[in-house]
């Protein structure tokens, strides 16, 4: 481990649980509204370093840095179920993927087209930048615990462990909530919501439907609170083409080849957050249904025979994922090595 490259992130590890701890112990003598904010803010936070964890950092020792983020801040997704989950996502030729990208926003225009009138007016609402922040937690929480809970009554082990991992991680987080600060159980659950909604605008136009797999990923030149937040996501072509480059050195990285990366993305780019707000907090960014799945366009971009047969990713088992599509976790040699080496574009 280099100080050097993981220092930063270790600092932002150890701040994140302090101003947990000292958040909730607040909450007795600060405004709970107040309090309610700063959690949501070190939720969202701590969810991004759990996305530093997932892609090898601090540690060059998979548990060791997997025990950085065991504590559960933000209750609602298992860890171990957002790593195998994140894993699969980063197989950039199924990216938007509506069966194949666990992360993916879209869904098959065939499955669209049958759905109910009120849920094509939920899923319309949660296409809206507003609307992923109020819904889209709720939303994407009832189909993932729908999936998950189906494949563990069918014994899906590594699911199983999934949530009993996470209980282990939760119940610590309620118990010192409950028995030793004065902040009520149902402020620290909004908390945890207000952090996902938080991430909802990271994700909601990070990804779009193009047959380029490089033009899929979003860049957002923004340096601001968000992008703090986020860990520098928002440069998310470049993480996409380099997924083990710590996230502090992402902005550099982009400036340096700017014009090659946005080349390569296809232009896909905002200036700010604040752009994203103003263009799309009413208004939807994408269709619902994916602009490229036909029987004929989906086949050749975005699957093999009988496509839209295939359960969604995040139904079946991660570690089958990676076995199909040669996805694997990098051993600790692997990530030392290419965190050596200045990274270089795949077609260069």
């Amino acid at each position: 481990m280099s100080l050097r490259e993981e220092g930063p992130t270790l600092a932002l590890l150890a701040g994140c649980y302090a101003a947990f701890f000292s958040l909730t112990l607040a909450a007795g003598t600060l405004p709970l509204v107040f309090v309610i904010c700063g959690l949501a803010l070190v939720v969202a936070l701590h969810s991004s370093l759990q996305h530093e964890v997932v892609h090898g950092h601090p540690f060059t020792q998979t548990w060791a840095s997997d025990a950085t983020v065991f504590p559960a801040l933000g209750l609602l997704i298992p860890y171990l179920r957002f790593k195998d989950t994140h894993l699969a996502h980063h197989y950039d030729p199924k990216l938007t993927d509506p069966y194949e990208d666990p992360e993916s926003n879209f869904l098959d225009p065939d499955k669209w087209a049958k759905l109910p009138s009120w849920r094509r007016a939920v899923a319309k609402f949660n296409n809206t930048l507003l609307g992923r922040m109020l819904i889209g937690p709720v939303v994407a929480m009832a189909a993932f615990y729908r999936d998950d809970i189906a494949q563990m009554l069918n014994g899906n082990r590594r699911i199983q462990v999934s949530y009993v991992l996470h209980f282990l991680g939760v119940v610590p987080i309620l118990l010192w909530v409950a028995l030793v600060t004065d902040m009520p159980l149902w402020a620290y659950v909004l908390s945890a919501y207000l952090g996902m909604s938080l991430l909802k605008i990271r994700t909601f136009l990070e990804h779009r439907a193009e047959q380029r797999a490089a033009a899929r990923s979003v860049i957002i030149e923004d340096r601001g609170l968000l992008a703090f937040l986020f860990l520098n996501n928002n440069y998310h072509a470049v993480h996409h083409a380099y997924p083990r480059v710590v996230w502090h050195k992402l902005p550099k990285l982009f400036s340096e080849r700017r014009e090659d990366f946005l080349r390569r993305n296809g232009g896909y780019l905002y200036a700010s957050y604040w752009q994203i707000f103003m263009q799309y907090f009413f208004n939807a960014k994408d269709p619902v249904a994916h602009p490229l799945w036909t029987a004929e366009e989906g086949l050749k971009h975005y699957g093999g025979k009988n496509a839209h047969t295939r359960q969604p990713a995040h139904v079946r088992s991660a570690r089958a994922q990676h076995r199909t599509r040669g996805v694997v976790e990098p051993r600790a040699g692997q990530l030392a090595a290419e965190r050596d080496r200045r990274p270089k574009f795949a077609d260069e």
